[in-house]
């Protein structure tokens, strides 16, 4: 077997670094010494505990295989913002991407749906294999085989003609690289942020998110903040259409826009 390259010493001065701090802070954080801190990074201890790795692992939010077989500083930003943020798992410098799913009986994956009241228990339990197979599941026989799909209800007028209250069929996009300008995506947000349906940009600051409705501002939301993305595949909704209403509103609201213009150019 080949030698493998060891990266741990490495990975853990260029995290201090990338954090901007100190030997003296980061030993502090950690409880241990200076001293013991400084031959980690440099190499002069080959095997560190294992309490030690753990603890430099949970600290830093990057999996133990990460730490020792994937040269960090090789990394772009975007990867490293990614790995930070506990979306990814890299092996000798690959990515992949962990998704929980459900099976039915026959072994066939399962789309679950992701209900309103859903919303807050599905952040904290969005790669929890028995959250997930707890959720409301069903098939719809015409979608592509071999892909992951999961349905997610929509609120507001952000979207238009996308009416409030659809439900949108999402495929799991795993490489965020692939993500296409403007590509249609249900967004999962950490914390107590919302999920949004948006048009979808990839940029060096993180996630271009824009509306249908030009009344709602474009922001950028840093990849840190991203938990999943789902591109859209299809949307369902009770709803029956009404193209000369649509196209009243559509008027209406290019109408409204002029005249906020008029308002702003007279200020």
């Amino acid at each position: 077997m080949n030698d493998q390259k060891v990266f741990f010493g490495n990975n853990i001065k260029f995290m201090r670094e990338r954090t901007k701090m100190s030997q003296e802070d980061l030993a502090g954080e950690l409880k241990i010494k200076r001293s013991k801190l400084s031959a980690i990074e440099n190499g002069q201890t080959k095997l560190p505990s294992a309490e030690d790795i753990i603890n430099f692992s949970a600290y830093f939010k990057i999996s133990i295989d990460s730490l020792f077989k994937v040269d960090l500083s090789k990394l772009g930003e975007l990867k490293m913002r990614e790995l930070e943020a506990g979306n990814d798992v890299y092996i000798n410098g690959s990515q992949i991407r962990v998704l929980a799913i459900s099976v039915d009986k026959n072994n066939k994956e399962n789309m679950e749906y992701v209900p309103v009241k859903a919303k807050a228990g599905y952040r904290a339990g969005f790669n929890d294999p028995e959250y997930i197979a707890a959720l409301p599941k069903f098939n719809l026989p015409s979608l592509p085989e071999g892909k992951t799909f999961r349905m997610f209800p929509t609120t507001g007028d952000s979207m238009l003609p996308f009416p409030d209250g659809c439900e949108i069929v999402c495929q799991y996009l795993e490489d965020w690289g692939s993500l296409k300008p403007q590509t249609l995506s249900i967004v999962i947000l950490k914390g107590e942020q919302d999920f949004v349906f948006k048009q979808v940009t990839l940029q060096p600051d993180g996630l271009l998110m824009e509306s249908y409705n030009s009344l709602y501002e474009s922001y950028v939301v840093p990849v840190s903040e991203v938990l999943e993305i789902w591109q859209y595949y299809s949307y369902h909704t009770s709803e029956i259409p009404e193209s000369k209403d649509i196209q009243n509103i559509a008027a209406l609201l290019k109408e409204m826009q002029s005249d906020i213009r008029i308002i702003k150019t007279n200020l």
